[in-house]
C-alpha cells in the first residue's frame, strides 16, 4: 500500500503546476491540508527536479497571489523520501472569513473549497454568506489584531483637540475601541496611529487605461485622517480651472466636480474591507477612478445605496469621522455623487465598488491647447518660491526645509520665511511637533 493516498487533507502533485495556488486557497476556505509536491495521483514518488526554482514558484504564490495574505497559515519544507526530494505545503485553517486568488478576486472563478478529493468553485451565495457571518457582522476591525504592537496617536489626539474634544491619555483608547478583546491593538488603532503599515498610493496614468504610469504617491503609513488630508490636497491641486473671463460674472469649470470626488474617497475609506487592501485612486486622461473592496455592505440593496441610505461597514470608523466633522449622517454623499454624474459612474460587484469621475470635456479641450498645470496657488497670489513648496508639499508633507532648499535652490532661510508666508496665508498647516510633526496643504 503506497505511503501517500489523496483524501479531504492530503493533495498529491507529480511536479510543480499553476493550479497549486487553487488547491492552497480550497485548504484556507475549508479544514485546512497538505499539499506534497514530487508524488503521482497513484502515490509513487518521483520527487522534484528544479527544487530551488519550485520552491520560489510556492512562495511567490503564498505571499503575492492570494488574498488576504495567507502567510500565518502556510508554511512549506523540503522532505526527502527514497532518496528524492518532496515539497511539502501545509495549509491550516484560514482564520480569516474568506481567501480568493487575487488574480480573480471575491469571485466564484477566486474562490475555491476543498471538498473531498477536489477543489470546487464557491458559489456566489457561499461568498455572500461567508462575507456576512464572518466578516461584516462580527465588526472585523475591532477583533482583528494590529501588525504592529507599538502604536502611537499624537495625531488622532491634535484632530479631536481642533474640535474642542479632549482624549484623556488613561481612556482614550478604550472609548475609541482601539484594543481587541485580548487586549492588542487592532486594525482599527493601527489605521488611526501616527504609523502604520497601511499604504494609501495615487497613480496617475498616461492615457485611458492602465498600460502606462506617470506618477505614483504613497499618502499612507501614517493615520487614515492624515492620509485622507493628503489626498484630498493632491486632487484639489489636480482639479485645473478654467475661467472665462468674457462673461460677467466670470465663468469658472473645473476638471471634475470636487464635493463629488471628496464624497467618493470618504465612501471608499468608510466602507472599505481592509482586510484585503486600501482603497485605490487612479487618475486618468479623461477620469478619476476610485475603487473600494467589499461590495455593498450586508443586506443593503443598490436601491438603498443609490437613495444614501447609511449602513456603514466600518461603524466605529464612521463614527470617528463624524466626530471629527469628516462625514455627516444625511447619506447625502453617494446622492450627490448620482445627482451630478448619474449612477452609471458606479460598477458594483460582489466583491468591490469603483466610482468612474468624468473630466468636464470643455476643460480636457482646454489642456490639448494650452500649458496648464497643477492647481497649486492660482489664486492666492504665491510667489515662485511659495507655489514650488506647495508643490513639493503636496507630494511629501514630511520634506524638512532643507530638502526643500536643496529641491528649489535656494537657502533654508528662504523656505522658513516661505513657510510663514503660506501659514500667514492660510495656505498650509503644521500638524504636530516642529520634531516630529508634518506641513498640510489646505487650499
Amino acid at each position: 500500500m503506497p505511503k501517500y493516498i489523496e483524501s479531504e487533507s492530503l493533495e498529491l502533485k507529480e511536479k510543480y503546476t499553476d493550479v497549486i495556488c487553487k488547491e492552497i486557497v480550497s485548504f484556507l476556505n475549508a479544514s485546512g491540508g497538505t499539499i506534497v509536491v514530487g508524488v503521482k495521483d497513484d502515490g509513487t514518488v518521483v520527487g522534484v527536479d528544479k527544487i530551488d526554482e519550485t520552491f520560489k514558484k510556492i512562495s511567490d504564490i503564498i505571499t503575492t497571489q492570494i488574498e488576504p495574505n495567507p502567510q500565518d497559515e502556510v508554511s512549506s519544507e523540503i522532505r526527502f523520501e527514497d532518496g528524492k526530494t518532496l515539497i511539502i505545503v501545509n495549509v491550516s485553517k484560514g482564520i480569516k472569513h474568506i481567501y480568493c486568488k487575487k488574480k480573480y478576486g471575491f469571485s466564484s472563478a477566486g474562490c475555491s473549497i476543498r471538498v473531498g478529493t477536489t477543489c470546487r468553485e464557491m458559489t456566489t451565495e457561499q461568498i455572500r454568506v461567508r462575507y456576512e457571518s464572518k466578516f461584516i457582522d462580527s465588526e472585523y476591525m475591532l477583533k482583528k489584531r494590529a501588525s504592529q504592537l507599538d502604536l502611537s496617536f499624537k495625531e488622532l489626539k491634535i484632530y479631536y483637540s481642533e474640535k474642542d474634544y479632549h482624549l484623556d491619555d488613561k481612556t482614550f483608547e478604550a472609548n475609541l475601541n482601539l484594543r481587541n478583546q485580548n487586549g492588542d491593538y487592532n486594525l482599527l488603532a493601527e489605521l488611526l496611529a501616527d504609523r502604520n503599515n497601511v499604504p494609501l498610493i495615487f497613480v496617475k496614468f498616461k492615457g485611458k487605461d492602465k498600460s502606462a504610469i506617470s506618477e505614483r504617491s504613497d499618502y499612507g503609513y501614517r493615520c487614515i485622517i492624515t492620509s485622507y488630508d493628503k489626498i484630498k490636497n493632491r486632487l484639489q491641486a489636480e482639479n485645473i480651472c478654467i475661467s472665462d473671463t468674457t462673461v460677467r460674472p466670470r465663468k469658472d469649470t473645473y476638471l471634475f466636480d470636487f464635493d463629488c470626488v471628496n464624497e467618493a474617497i470618504l465612501n471608499a475609506l468608510v466602507h472599505n474591507d481592509w482586510t484585503i487592501t486600501e482603497p485605490q485612486i487612479s487618475m486618468f486622461d479623461n477620469c478619476l477612478e476610485i475603487l473600494s473592496h467589499g461590495g455593498l455592505p450586508s443586506s443593503m440593496t443598490k436601491e438603498q445605496f443609490f437613495e444614501g441610505i447609511s449602513k456603514p461597514r466600518n461603524a466605529t470608523l464612521m463614527r470617528i469621522f463624524l466626530s471629527i466633522g469628516l462625514t455627516e449622517h444625511t447619506g447625502h454623499g453617494i446622492p450627490t455623487i448620482v445627482n451630478k454624474y448619474g449612477e452609471e459612474v458606479f460598477e458594483i460587484e460582489d466583491n468591490y465598488i469603483r466610482c468612474t469621475i468624468p473630466f468636464d470635456e470643455e476643460v480636457l479641450n482646454k489642456l490639448k491647447t494650452e500649458n496648464v498645470g497643477l492647481n497649486v496657488g492660482l489664486n492666492v497670489g504665491l510667489n515662485k518660491t511659495e507655489k514650488k513648496v506647495v508643490s513639493l508639499l503636496i507630494e511629501d508633507s514630511e520634506y524638512t526645509s532643507d530638502e526643500l532648499a536643496a529641491k528649489i535652490g535656494v537657502t533654508k532661510r528662504t523656505i522658513e520665511r516661505a513657510f510663514i508666508s503660506l501659514q500667514n496665508k492660510k495656505v498650509i498647516e503644521r500638524i504636530g511637533s516642529k520634531r516630529d510633526g508634518s506641513w498640510i496643504v489646505i487650499q
